[in-house]
């Protein structure tokens, strides 16, 4: 945290279609890169649709998402081309990074060598590449989008105005 986040490139799903990704993208904007274990298993759609669902309330606060694990591009676009009531992920709004070598998970600690996938991993970037928040979850419990916004709002305001938020703080709350 408040050091440069680590750089990295890859392919990923992006409306239905295999386009090359990298960090240097979303200069200029915060970013939510998060990770999650694997494709096509019980947590990790609710966790990605959930993200997904709500991606307006996150671009309008200049904030983009972009979701990776360690499965194959065709394994990401399979499960985005299952309908969600067959466990698939149905259209997305934000990207699947595929990372099969495995090296931006470890870039980011995230992952699990004797298990070959990884933690539930969030990153909060911010406008300069600069890391501003990790949380790290164990495999059975998800992560929440509210939380999520909350502190991208918070870093976003204590920038701007230089002021500290306390625990709990929300736009229209008092700051320190």
């Amino acid at each position: 945290v408040s050091k440069p986040a680590p750089y990295w490139e890859g392919t990923a799903v992006i409306n239905g279609e295999f386009k090359e990704l990298k960090l240097t993208d979303y200069e200029g904007k915060y970013l939510v890169f998060f990770f999650y274990p694997l494709d096509f298993t019980f947590v990790c759609p609710t966790e990605i649709i959930a993200f997904s669902d709500r991606i307006e309330e996150f671009r309008a606060i200049n904030t983009e998402v972009v979701a990776c694990s360690v499965d194959s591009k065709f394994t990401h676009l399979a499960w985005i081309n299952t309908p969600r009531k067959q466990g698939g992920l149905g259209p997305m709004k934000i990207p699947l990074l595929s990372d099969l070598t495995h090296q931006i998970s470890k870039d980011y600690g995230v992952y699990l060598e004797d298990q070959g996938h990884t933690l539930r991993g969030l990153f909060i970037v911010d406008d300069k590449r600069i890391l501003r928040q990790i949380t790290m979850n164990d495999l059975p419990v998800g992560r929440s989008v509210d939380e999520t916004l909350r502190l991208v709002q918070a870093f976003q305001y204590t920038d701007k105005h230089g002021e500290v938020c306390p625990a709990g703080w929300k736009p229209g709350s008092e700051t320190v």
